[in-house]
């Protein structure tokens, strides 16, 4: 399965540009068989939909992107997001407290809101690192991909798409099959995925990031 792990839309990320059903939309004309929604520091989405819901063909699942003293990091499995800033060490732990999964976002970008190197003392609460960022420079994307396999984390590709134009150029391919939150977050645990990125005007998917490297 093909999913984008980090999506903002315009109801409650007020910097996206992105109408919901509009994001489901563009998703299912490329190709994708999910979407990730993962509001700044906000999980509001799952009173109307749940935690997740298929909409149009396409699994919606929800999550938060909660910026950290840190950096911001995606989170999936965590109802109750902190009011107040806290901590990128006391998250995770709140996070593998409720059984979720933390993905660190763009660690490398350059406006103070990646973990960047605190990824190496984070790296044991980390479900995976987010090195392709459809919103991020390539040459950070780098950075944080490389920095992903010294320290053995499995590696995410998603668009942080805050206008539909970004939504897909860069996804997850997920081998196994995905109905809802719970298989999401378990096949997050299992690693078996890999960054996939979108090339052409078509629109299509190709494969792994990683053989192009």
């Amino acid at each position: 399965m093909i999913i984008d792990c980090h999506v903002h839309e315009n109801k409650y990320s007020s910097d996206s540009n992105i109408d919901f059903y509009e994001a489901i939309n563009e998703a299912k004309s490329i190709g994708l068989d999910g979407l990730c929604i993962t509001n700044h520091d906000n999980n509001l989405l799952r009173n109307e939909i749940g935690d997740s819901a298929i909409i149009d063909g396409v699994l919606v699942i929800v999550g938060a992107e909660v910026l950290t003293f840190e950096g911001d990091i995606l989170t999936f499995g965590l109802k109750d997001i902190p009011k107040e800033m806290v901590s990128a060490e006391e998250l995770l732990h709140l996070v593998k407290k409720n059984k979720g999964v933390a993905i660190a976002a763009h660690p490398f970008r350059d406006n103070n809101r990646g973990i960047g190197n605190n990824m190496r003392r984070l790296a044991p609460l980390l479900s995976g690192i987010e090195a392709f960022n459809g919103s991020t420079r390539f040459e950070h994307n780098m950075q944080a991909y490389h920095l992903a396999n010294k320290l053995n984390l499995p590696v995410f590709g998603s668009s942080d798409a805050h206008v539909i134009d970004k939504v897909g150029i860069y996804t997850t391919h997920f081998e196994d099959y995905i109905r809802d939150h719970k298989d999401f977050i378990e096949a997050v645990k299992h690693s078996n995925y890999y960054p996939i990125m979108k090339t052409d005007k078509t629109q299509k998917l190709v494969n792994s990031i990683a053989s192009q490297i």
